[in-house]
């Protein structure tokens, strides 16, 4: 791999340190000005999950050059959490991280304290659980705040469907949205894209997708009295191994892979096939399995195979890869950045069958999506990634279900199933039972592909 920029550099060693949803109709009749709230041209930003994530997303923020950034209030239900969070950012950017004690909010409620700090035009990070999505974004489009939301937006059909209909009225009301699926913001990928959607790889028959690697996200059994207090906090901080909390694995990792590919191949999949199990677990009581195998279809009959492993000592592998009549494409190489895009005649990937390469030196997408986003901002331009986001979630959500169930699932059914994994999300408060009870023996629920069909637990 390339040697990373100084910025991209920075933001790795920083984090190796450290509700109520309104009616559409109503939420529409609020009238917002489409400017940034400061007027010394400073955007200001709060950060609402102050995890590796929510803190790699504020650090992004914080380091572009287009435009004067301002940290200035926080929001996590775990203190230690935001305590070392805020540390590190203002370490990092001393000037542009103005966070008093009396605007950094511990609770379930921290979101709405957080977003009154704000003015409409203004930004909301949003980077806790993807299950709180829904509920943090309804009340940014109430107050009129810009939005950048970490994905997956949603795990299920039912929040699928009441994220829809938000960002149908965010869309209305001229909300920036940004999703964080930055491959859609890498310059190289946008290339391939042109070049395929152009023919030089001829019609696309084909698409395979591989994230293998050792084993994460994990829960296991003991001990479960830590600093987090509660059953549900517990869950809240493996939230990985929760279904309810994250989709798991598959939908918070694979997410990236499907997406990539669909972007490629202009379109969702209209069902999905899959296998997988769980293997050795140890005392693990989490909820993943350690493989999948996935076979999506186009409503072309195009197929999408992606293939997911978290299993130490097997053969590890990162790409994602298109087919086409002509030749193929190499979508992404060893992860998400750099993608090193290229096209080749043939099916074989060596020099000999090269057609076209990216020149090296990509920039980090993970800055890019700011830059793009911060640009629409102040230029007021048409932004919002809240559908596509949405929908690329439940695809990955029925890749997900079709394994666990060992059903084929198409994308209808997906989006109109009724099985919420976590309900009423949007009233717990510190002291709420979790969502997910552990059995007797302390053990959560697993899928049980042919036995549980109906559900996925």
């Amino acid at each position: 791999m390339s040697k990373p920029t100084q910025a991209a550099a920075s933001r790795r060693t920083f984090l190796k340190n450290t509700g109520r949803l309104a009616a559409a109709s109503t939420l529409a009749a609020v009238v917002v000005p489409h400017v940034h709230a400061a007027e010394d041209n400073t955007i200001r930003l709060v950060l609402i999950g102050c995890g590796g994530r929510g803190s790699g997303a504020a650090w992004d923020a914080l380091s572009r050059t287009n435009g004067p950034t301002r940290l200035v209030a926080m929001a996590d239900v775990f203190p230690s959490r935001l305590s070392a969070s805020y540390d590190n950012l203002k370490k990092g950017f001393p000037g542009q991280v103005d966070v008093p004690a009396e605007r950094k909010f511990i609770g379930f409620d921290a979101y709405r304290h957080a977003m009154d700090c704000l003015k409409p035009g203004d930004v909301a990070i949003m980077a806790t659980p993807p299950a709180f999505r829904w509920v943090h974004f309804g009340y940014a489009i109430e107050k009129g705040l810009n939005v950048f939301m970490e994905k997956p937006l949603t795990v299920d059909g039912p929040s699928t469907r009441k994220f829809l209909a938000l960002a149908e009225t965010s869309k209305h009301r001229g909300l920036k949205v940004a999703v964080g699926l930055m491959c859609r913001h890498c310059r190289a990928r946008r290339q391939l894209y042109q070049r395929i959607q152009e023919g030089q790889i001829g019609q696309i028959v084909a698409l395979r997708a591989y994230r293998m690697h050792g084993p994460l996200g994990t829960a296991f059994s003991a001990p479960r009295s830590t600093d987090q207090g509660s059953e549900l906090l517990w869950q809240i901080a493996h939230f990985h191994s929760f279904l309810w909390a994250s989709g798991g694995c598959f939908s918070d990792f694979y997410i990236h892979n499907i997406d990539e590919c669909c972007w490629m191949k202009d379109a969702w999949p209209v069902e999905a096939q899959a296998s997988g199990g769980r293997h050795y677990r140890g005392n693990a009581v989490d909820q993943n399995f350690d493989n999948y195998s996935v076979e999506y279809t186009f409503a072309d009959g195009t197929k999408l195979f992606l293939y997911g492993r978290t299993m130490a000592g097997c053969h590890d592998q990162f790409t994602s890869q298109a087919h086409g009549s002509k030749g193929s494409a190499i979508i992404s190489t060893a992860g998400h950045s750099p993608a090193k895009c290229r096209i080749y005649k043939g099916y074989r990937v060596n020099s000999d069958e090269l057609a076209w390469a990216v020149p090296r030196g990509e920039a980090n997408p993970y800055q890019l999506e700011w830059d793009d986003l911060l640009e629409a901002v102040r230029q007021d331009k048409p932004y919002n990634e809240a559908k596509r986001g949405a929908e690329v979630s439940l695809v990955t959500a029925m890749g997900r279900m079709a394994a666990h169930t060992g059903q084929v699932v198409t994308y209808d059914q997906m989006l109109h199933h009724d099985h919420e994994l976590g309900p009423a999300l949007d009233q717990l408060t510190m002291s709420s039972p979790a969502p997910l009870r552990a059995g007797p023996d302390g053990k959560y629920p697993v899928p049980q592909p042919g036995l549980v069909t109906r559900r996925e637990f």
